[in-house]
């Protein structure tokens, strides 16, 4: 590998926000080796992670306790995982449920056994409950209804389970919260957030996840084995490693984004940093070729079997395994080992979909491990910064008209424009979207409605004195401190706004959704509706028994073998 001269017109060079931060691209975004869990996985495997089980009272049905214990950057956590009898009628993926398959939390230590007697009583009814600052991250998922029972049945006969049910699924149980950082009375992030191996974002978050995974997994063959007795199999290794953690996300996750404009600049400008790193390389080593073309490979029948009962997203998929299949005919190994392969195939995928392009940028970052994962380093945020009231209406008009222009050719006149608003419903305290014409509570609106709050902004600006400071035309107009905050923001942080109008007609908000999941490392992406959506998280990616051993980032887009027998994904 040999990296662009410094200075070149290559070396550094990072895709414009105007490019980048439009929806419908974040909307289009594919998880990358710099993702939350990618990360994650990377260090436990790196300090050889040993998962112990010092609890398991789990009856014959699969109910009851079990404990998961392991050591991470220098402290203990523990994994403390419930298991009830939930009647049908009362299992649901809604934020509004109150009973769950299953509940958890993340504990700051290995619990006694009064931890536990407390944690009994408190978690299974997670957000009705109180918690302590040792409970780091609060959890609960459901059974699959389709896949867990079969597999239960199969392999208590001592058959694996159906392939295709296995592909089409994906995982046993579905999470339907993880909650961290401080929600309901639980430790706030400040308490771990210096702490080795979870300063990054959504660590403790994903680390608790994937212990889940595990306990799904051994909870399984639990059932199996006391059913089946001593004819019951175990899972396939195959099996084992494609099954993942479902999800179900709706609206209450998409505000996050725009709530947290340093944080959400500083996730894209990483990847934004790792990809350019990559463009720069003037020469690519034999083994990096080797492995993109391997990852091609694996990504196209990754996507053949990527399938969802959404149109629009179902549309996108049929042209992007057109796409692949396109690309794969032209490109091969002599095609890469001319000079700047990167930078030359991020052109050639200019002529692609907005799902093809980013999942090429997806691709050509995977086998530049060394020279990108610390760009990983740089996604954590301890805060906004604060407004600088000391600046001229001048200057802060001139960075408006510079970071905002697309904001300012909105036309908020248009009732499409304006017709949906942001809410927090009473109800469960959540984010909802509401349609502005037809329901009430606008007057309660969230402030995401930025590009016309910078506008507003920009008017009365135009009838202030440019020399006069900004504190003075704060104190005549308190209602643009939000507006002008932003805009001293975005100043210095090209991605820190979503560059399209989020309560106009066209906003589709599960873009925002997915634009975060993949941060997270969420595959499978699989909208129900513009509003929510589900995914995976840790398919195909090493489990509790083998990560210290295992490759920790040869699984990226996840295949079922044929040979369920064999090593799997």
């Amino acid at each position: 590998m040999t990296a662009a001269p410094a200075g070149s017109a290559v070396e550094g060079t990072l895709r414009p926000a105007s490019t980048v931060m439009r929806l419908a691209r974040l909307g289009a975004f594919f998880p990358t080796r710099i993702s939350f869990l990618r990360t994650m996985i990377r260090r436990l495997h790196g300090e050889g992670a040993v998962v112990r089980r010092p609890v398991w009272r789990i009856d014959d049905r699969g109910y009851g306790v079990a404990v998961y214990s392991l050591d991470f950057g220098g402290h203990p956590y523990s994994l403390v995982a419930f298991s009830t009898e939930l009647a049908p009628e009362d299992r649901s993926d809604r934020v509004i449920a109150e009973a769950w398959d299953t509940s958890y939390v993340l504990f700051d230590g290995i619990p006694d056994a009064a931890d536990i007697d407390r944690l009994a009583a408190a978690v299974p009814r997670q957000e009705a409950a109180r918690y302590t600052g040792r409970d780091l991250v609060l959890s609960r998922a459901n059974r699959s209804v389709r896949l867990f029972d079969h597999v239960v049945d199969a392999l208590a006969r001592g058959d694996q389970p159906d392939r295709t049910l296995i592909a089409e699924t994906g995982y046993l149980m579905r999470t339907t919260a993880v909650y961290g950082n401080g929600k309901f009375g639980i430790a706030d992030r400040a308490r771990i957030a210096g702490r080795p191996g979870l300063g990054g974002p959504f660590q403790a978050e994903m680390l608790a996840v994937w212990l889940i995974r595990g306990f799904t997994l051994d909870l399984v063959e639990h059932i199996a084995r006391r059913r089946g007795g001593a004819q019951a199999a175990t899972l396939a290794p195959g099996y084992r490693r494609y099954l993942g953690i479902g999800n179900s996300t709706g609206l209450g996750m998409a505000p996050f984004l725009v709530n947290h404009p340093l944080l959400l600049h500083n996730w894209i400008a990483a990847r934004e940093t790792a990809l350019a790193r990559v463009r720069g390389i003037e020469r690519a080593a034999e083994a990096e070729i080797s492995a993109f073309l391997a990852g091609l490979d694996r990504v196209r029948a990754h996507v053949r079997d990527w399938r969802v009962s959404d149109s629009r997203q179902m549309a996108r998929i049929e042209v992007l395994d057109v796409e692949l299949e396109a690309v794969s005919g032209w490109l091969d190994a002599a095609w890469l080992s001319r000079l700047w392969p990167w930078e030359r195939l991020m052109a050639e995928a200019d002529r692609l979909s907005l799902e093809g392009q980013e999942l090429l940028v997806s691709l050509a970052l995977e086998p530049h491990g060394a020279l990108i994962d610390d760009t990983a380093d740089c996604m954590a945020s301890d805060g906004e910064p604060r407004l600088d009231p000391t600046v001229t209406v001048g200057d802060l008009r001139r960075a408006l008209d510079t970071t905002f222009d697309w904001a300012l050719a909105i036309d908020f006149s248009q009732p499409a424009e304006c017709q949906r608003f942001w809410y927090v419903s009473e109800e469960k305290s959540e984010p909802r979207l509401g349609e502005r014409r037809l329901e009430a509570g606008a007057e309660r609106e969230m402030p995401l409605d930025v590009a016309r709050r910078v506008q507003a902004l920009d008017s009365d600006l135009a009838d202030a004195d440019p020399a006069e400071r900004l504190v003075r035309f704060l104190l005549r107009h308190p209602q643009h401190r939000f507006a002008a905050g932003r805009v001293q923001l975005a100043a210095g942080h090209p991605y820190a706004e979503i560059r399209d109008n989020l309560i106009g007609a066209g906003c589709v908000p599960v873009d925002m959704l997915r634009c975060k999941l993949s941060f997270f490392g969420a595959g499978r992406f699989d909208p129900k509706s513009d509003r929510w959506t589900r995914i995976v998280l840790f398919q195909g990616a090493p489990g509790l028994d083998d990560i210290a051993t295992a490759d920790p980032d040869g699984w990226a887009f996840p295949i079922l073998a044929r040979d369920v027998a064999g090593t799997g994904p």
